[in-house]
């Protein structure tokens, strides 16, 4: 079980330090936003190429953008150790995870919560990690869609049908009070920003957020 805490909710103008506010995090989740594939601005290959140099934690660049066939492998040039690429955005989707993984990185494809996973289940194999936004991707701060939940343990289902090592992420409203539902349905990788650094103690949210998770798995 992963925590990955996303920077969307820190302070912008000191990114290292808010990382170093939590050492516990077994990723940071970067959200890269372009103002077309959804209604946001955020960061670049450049700001993460900086941050990099700032944190030993590995980043998890998560790409909101469109042409992600030809951006992505920027973003694991910049140091990123694995990229998320959204199908809805990406022509040649095996293609890039390929490349993605050539370059030295982890490929992770992402669906928004209306897209099926089944048509990809011939793919899963070509993937490091599977993302099912678990909220509408552009914003932090919504609320988590308990529809996603039946296709969480769908993608889960199928990731054993085929043995693979296909790690599972949700991303969206991930709190003390969703994460459970999100584990026992299958999930082991959790991104939650505003629950972490909305937490007087950033770091104990994150520990906490991975107990949670561990016990409903185990449950």
């Amino acid at each position: 079980m992963q925590i990955t805490p996303s920077i969307l909710n820190a302070d912008f103008a000191d990114l290292g330090a808010e990382v170093a506010r939590i050492p516990s995090a077994d990723w940071i989740h970067v959200d890269v936003m372009d103002n077309h594939f959804v209604p946001n601005l955020t960061f670049g290959p450049a700001m993460v190429e900086a941050l990099a140099r700032t944190t030993s934690v590995p980043l998890d660049a998560h790409l909101m953008i469109e042409n992600a066939d030809r951006e992505a492998p920027a973003y694991v040039e910049a140091g990123c150790a694995s990229v998320t690429f959204h199908v809805e955005a990406t022509r040649a989707p095996v293609r890039l995870a390929r490349e993605i993984r050539a370059k030295g990185a982890r490929a992770s494809m992402a669906l928004k919560p209306a897209t099926p996973i089944e048509p990809y289940e011939d793919m899963l194999a070509e993937l490091d990690m599977v993302l099912l936004m678990t909220v509408e991707p552009g914003f932090g701060g919504q609320k988590f869609l308990d529809l996603v939940l039946p296709k969480i343990r769908r993608a889960r289902s199928l990731m054993d049908k085929h043995g693979v090592e296909t790690w599972l992420q949700v991303d969206g409203g991930v709190s003390l009070e969703t994460i459970e539902r999100c584990a026992e349905a299958g999930a082991d990788v959790f991104v939650a920003g505003s629950a972490v650094y909305s937490a007087a103690d950033p770091d104990a949210m994150v520990n906490a957020l991975r107990d949670k998770a561990v016990s409903a798995a185990d449950a």
